[in-house]
C-alpha cells in the first residue's frame, strides 16, 4: 500500500491565482499513484485569497484551506501546514505555478528509488527544464555557493519551492524549527542534515519564471530581500555551529 501524501501549498496575496493553482495541483494528485491531501495555507487574510480558496475547498472532500490573520512569511505558513497534516510522506509547493506541479510525480519516484529521507526540487538537476532570469541565476549561484561553504549540504540547489519529506524527519526537526521568512528552505535542510537525516537527493523540476512577473523582485526590494536572506542565513549557521539551539 502506497504511502499517504500531505502537500502543503503556502499562499500570500494570490487572489487572482489561487483557483487555478488549486485546481491545477488536485488534478496532478488525482493522478499520481498515491492517496493524498492538499492543504492550501493562505499567508494572512489580506485579501481574497482565503475567501476564494475557502470556497473552492467546500466543493471537494481533498482540499483543506487554513490561515491567521496576519502575514507571517512563507516558513511560518509551511510550518502552519505540516503541523496539521496526516501523509507519511509530506511536500511542499509554493503557488503561483511557476512550477509545474507535475514535478511531485518525479521526486515521489526519487523517494521510492533512494529510500529517502528528503527529496529537494533542484533546477540544477541535468534534466530540469528551467527558464528565469539571468539576473536570478546569478543571485541563486552566489547563494549556493555560500549555503555549501556554511552547511556542507551536497545539494546544487536549496530555494526551489519544491519539497518532500518522510514525515518522520519532520517529527523530528519541525520543533526547532523558528525562521518565518524564505531562508526556512536552508533551516530545514541543515538542521535535518545535522540531527543526522542525510539521505537528501535532488530532482529535476519544470519552472519558468518570467522576468515581468510579480514575483520577481528587483531595485530597492531586491536588496532588501538578499540582505534578510543574508541575515537570516548567517543567523541559521550561528545557532547550528555555535549554540545548542537545534539541539532538543
Amino acid at each position: 500500500m502506497k504511502p499517504y501524501l500531505s502537500v502543503i501549498v503556502p499562499a500570500y496575496q494570490k487572489q487572482s491565482t489561487i483557483l487555478t493553482d488549486l485546481r491545477h495541483i488536485q488534478d496532478v494528485l488525482k493522478h499520481i499513484r498515491y492517496p493524498s491531501e492538499l492543504i492550501c495555507v493562505v499567508d494572512g487574510k489580506t485579501d481574497q485569497t482565503f475567501a476564494i480558496a475557502s470556497k473552492f475547498a467546500q466543493s471537494t472532500s481533498d482540499v483543506r484551506v487554513v490561515s491567521y490573520p496576519h502575514n507571517r512569511g512563507k516558513g511560518y505558513a509551511i510550518r502552519f501546514g505540516m503541523a496539521q497534516s496526516r501523509g507519511q510522506i509530506i511536500a511542499f509547493l509554493d503557488a503561483g505555478m511557476e512550477i509545474n506541479p507535475n514535478g511531485l510525480s518525479m521526486l515521489l519516484e526519487h523517494f521510492e528509488w533512494y529510500h529517502a529521507d528528503i527529496v529537494v526540487g533542484s533546477k540544477r538537476h541535468p534534466v530540469s527544464k528551467v527558464s528565469y532570469p539571468w539576473q536570478r541565476r546569478i543571485l541563486s549561484w552566489g547563494y549556493q555557493l555560500l549555503v555549501r561553504t556554511l552547511f556542507g549540504l551536497k545539494i546544487r540547489d536549496t530555494q526551489t519551492g519544491l519539497k518532500c519529506f518522510r514525515s518522520q524527519v519532520l517529527q523530528d526537526i519541525l520543533p526547532r524549527l523558528v525562521t518565518d521568512g524564505y531562508a526556512f528552505d536552508i533551516e530545514v535542510l541543515a538542521v535535518a542534515q545535522s540531527a543526522g537525516f542525510t539521505r537528501i537527493f535532488e530532482a529535476p523540476v519544470e519552472m519558468k519564471l518570467d522576468f515581468g512577473g510579480a514575483s520577481v523582485l528587483t531595485g530597492p526590494k531586491l536588496l532588501r530581500f538578499c540582505f534578510t536572506m543574508l541575515l537570516d542565513t548567517l543567523t541559521i549557521f550561528y545557532r547550528l555551529t555555535f549554540t545548542s539551539f537545534y539541539h532538543v
